[in-house]
């Protein structure tokens, strides 16, 4: 099959690099494994040499097309670049169709949707995050980008949702229940695993892990509060700038000052931005990894310290929901009650059997749920609900004088 993947913002050559590393982990993963099947990928993203094409995999190509100014763009600057985008690839298209086009995230949709108009090649989306579930209180969606997912929606042939809460919101988008498929994302097995090189070195006390891959360290001050009700017990809050640029950090001020006034001070560690090369080393070396967003589309650190053998303590909200069982493979908590999670913890420190078990049956999900070949697998299931029904050869048993029926191969795609 000959696969187009667009993901305009976020490049799988930068999938360890913020601001964007799961969508770019995502969609590097995915083109890797259907590679790996003998499938031909060619990803386009932006960038600021157009045509240039770089060798990324076995089967797998990643082409950049520039569109407005040199890198690096926010999604707000490239928005107004998208027909522009969309251009050139109408025109790599039309010269060289592919089978089936994939786009992730909302903005390459509305480049897919330009660029292969009137090509009639099936279009599948994978928005990762939507608009209607980012809302949080004070902070509505945005209102006109919640009605261009809705339009992209209802213009594809297929959608591919990475939880149950995103198949919901797509529901709710008013797309047809019928076109959409539920194909989580993955996690790097030979990376994330119980075994590997030694853990990170730690002591005797029990040790809570927070590691945050963007800036805001959303919900680990509710840890640091926990903290002070969780006799003996570490915190290493790992995430941010690099450590030397720590000291600068207002965030790390603010959770500083907040982990001195809980009286928690000498039990905190800033590590600031982790090596990607040691975020299994690290997860492996924690009691519990503790994950408490108020919003999350798939949460990919919570399934990589799953793998890694380290139980979970996560907010019950969106991929959470999904990726962890509650009572099996970890523990659901409720945003912003540090109280209520002191409690948990404690409970789950004093009981090192259970910690255990919750250990066991998270590597066990981790690989029976998540592997990428198992994401490849489901998400090629989808292309192929798309493409034509391959003619059957006429057998000499059934020839007969009366004229054949005209094919109509479109009837054979689904709808």
């Amino acid at each position: 099959m000959n696969i187009a993947m667009v993901s305009v913002h976020a490049s799988p050559l930068n999938a360890e690099m913020p601001p964007h590393e799961s969508l770019s982990t995502h969609v590097a993963e995915l083109a890797r494994g259907l590679g790996r099947k003998g499938h031909r990928v060619t990803v386009y993203t932006h960038g600021d040499g157009a045509g240039d094409r770089v060798r990324f995999a076995p089967g797998v190509t990643v082409e950049h097309l520039s569109a407005g100014d040199a890198l690096p763009m926010s999604e707000d600057d490239l928005l107004p670049h998208i027909p522009e985008f969309a251009e050139q690839l109408a025109r790599r298209w039309t010269a060289n169709r592919p089978d089936v086009i994939h786009a992730h995230h909302w903005m390459s949709g509305l480049a897919v949707l330009s660029g292969a108009d009137g090509l009639d090649i099936p279009i599948v989306q994978t928005f990762h995050e939507l608009a209607s579930l980012e809302q949080r209180p004070g902070q509505p969606g945005s209102a006109a980008r919640m009605r261009l997912e809705k339009a992209i929606g209802r213009s594809v042939r297929a959608l591919i949702a990475t939880t149950e809460s995103e198949q919901a919101g797509l529901v709710q988008l008013r797309v047809g229940r019928p076109r959409i498929a539920t194909v989580p994302s993955g996690v790097d097995l030979a990376r994330f695993s119980p075994q590997g090189r030694p853990a990170l070195p730690r002591s005797e006390a029990p040790r809570l892990l927070t590691l945050s891959r963007s800036a805001d360290f959303e919900g680990v001050d509710t840890v640091i509060e926990a903290l002070a009700r969780i006799p003996d017990a570490e915190l290493v809050v790992a995430g941010g700038p690099p450590v030397d640029e720590l000291g600068g950090d207002q965030d790390i001020y603010r959770l500083r000052i907040l982990a001195k006034e809980a009286g928690v001070a000498e039990r905190v560690t800033f590590l600031g931005e982790v090596d990607p090369a040691d975020t299994p080393a690290l997860l492996r070396s924690a009691d519990l990894t503790v994950s408490l967003p108020s919003y999350e589309a798939f949460g990919r650190v919570p399934v990589e310290s799953m793998a890694c053998g380290t139980p979970v303590v996560v907010s019950a909200v969106g991929g959470h929901l999904d990726t962890v069982i509650d009572g099996v493979t970890g523990m659901h908590v409720p945003s912003g009650r540090p109280l209520e999670l002191a409690r948990r913890i404690r409970g789950l420190l004093a009981e090192p059997t259970h910690l255990a078990a919750l250990g066991i049956a998270g590597v066990d999900r981790v690989q029976s749920r998540y592997s990428w070949e198992r994401i490849a697998d489901e998400t090629l299931k989808v292309y192929e609900t798309l493409l034509p029904v391959p003619d059957v050869p006429e057998t000499a048993d059934a020839a007969s004088d009366e004229p054949a029926e005209p094919s109509k191969p479109e009837l054979a795609v689904a709808s």
